[in-house]
């Protein structure tokens, strides 16, 4: 019995799994001296200033600076605060409120005012880790960043989408921020100066190339050297780079994403236990039990009857 052919790329292999839900806030528009003041959010939120500029500050940051055609990402933000400098922050939750039509005016309507487009991304809770971990706090992307070109059309759409209220609109944005979000995770993979995790590996010609090989056949029964082999290394250099640019040894990362595809699968209650087992690497089923009981902290069947429960409650 073979499985589906699986993508090959991590990128969008964790997305799939964490199945997005796109809420688009609309416009915050502004003038003068102003400032809105966000509690810590658990996902990711996505930006694009349209119009004027804008401080962000995070919370034990320096503030940065935002400028007419910036695309921002925030991955598990903590406090932060938007707005012109040495302004009394305003509580956003409250101000959102008075929002009429998706669009927040703060101060006087005015010629010269900002307008700042943005919304957020909600992730599958259980397995929303294994992007957030790779993220770093703030992605920016000013308007002259090269890579930035590429997709600038898309945030163009997305600005214009907002504006029409149009009939069928909620996908048209779902489907745009989900690709400018995929640009831009493509963007921070390529960063000079990026943190540790899957998503900087892939930068990495050699260590991307295995990680990319075991996205694409999960199934198989993977060895260092086999993965070593892939990037060209040493099993030693390999394993110690590796290591290095992802936090996690190369088959310890390997068991990670299996058990996250398997929590996925027997949530949706799609496949059997034993069928989870072969299509993840395990001659057995026991085997695969284990596994999954030491990164999980339970058994999947006791997993699977706690996610049957939450569904009928």
């Amino acid at each position: 019995m073979k499985t589906a052919p699986r993508s090959a790329d991590p990128i969008a292999d964790v997305i799939r799994l964490l199945r997005p839900r796109t809420v688009f806030a609309g416009y915050l528009r502004a003038s003068g001296a102003w400032a809105l003041g966000y509690e810590s959010f658990p996902h990711v939120k996505l930006g694009t200033v349209v119009r004027g500029s804008c401080w962000l500050s995070l919370e034990g940051r320096k503030p940065v600076l935002l400028e007419q055609g910036d695309l921002y990402l925030l991955g598990n933000p903590p406090r932060y605060v938007m707005g012109t400098l040495g302004a009394k922050p305003r509580a956003a939750e409250s101000a959102w409120d008075t929002a009429q039509n998706g669009v927040l005016q703060l101060g006087p309507v005015r010629d010269d005012d900002t307008l700042v487009c943005g919304g957020y991304f909600a992730f599958d809770d259980p397995n929303a880790p294994l992007l957030l971990d790779a993220l770093p706090t703030l992605v920016h992307l000013r308007a002259g960043d090269p890579r930035l070109k590429a997709f600038a059309h898309l945030s163009e759409l997305l600005v214009a989408e907002v504006d029409t209220h149009a009939a069928g609109g909620s996908l048209v944005l779902d489907h745009l921020s989900q690709l400018l979000f995929v640009h831009m995770l493509r963007a921070q993979s390529h960063r000079a100066s990026r943190p540790a995790g899957w998503l900087a590996a892939l930068g990495d010609e050699r260590i991307g190339a295995a990680l990319r090989a075991m996205h694409g056949d999960v199934s198989r029964r993977w060895t260092l050297a086999g993965l070593a082999r892939i990037a060209a290394m040493s099993r030693t250099t390999f394993a110690a780079s590796f290591r290095r640019q992802v936090g996690r040894a190369p088959l310890d990362y390997l068991i990670h994403w299996r058990m996250s595809l398997a929590r996925d699968a027997l949530r949706q209650d799609s496949k059997s236990i034993s069928e989870l087992a072969f299509e993840t690497g395990y001659e057995s089923e026991s085997a695969f039990s284990t596994a999954f009981r030491r990164v999980v902290g339970s058994s999947p069947r006791q997993f699977r009857d706690l996610a049957r429960a939450d569904v009928k409650s």
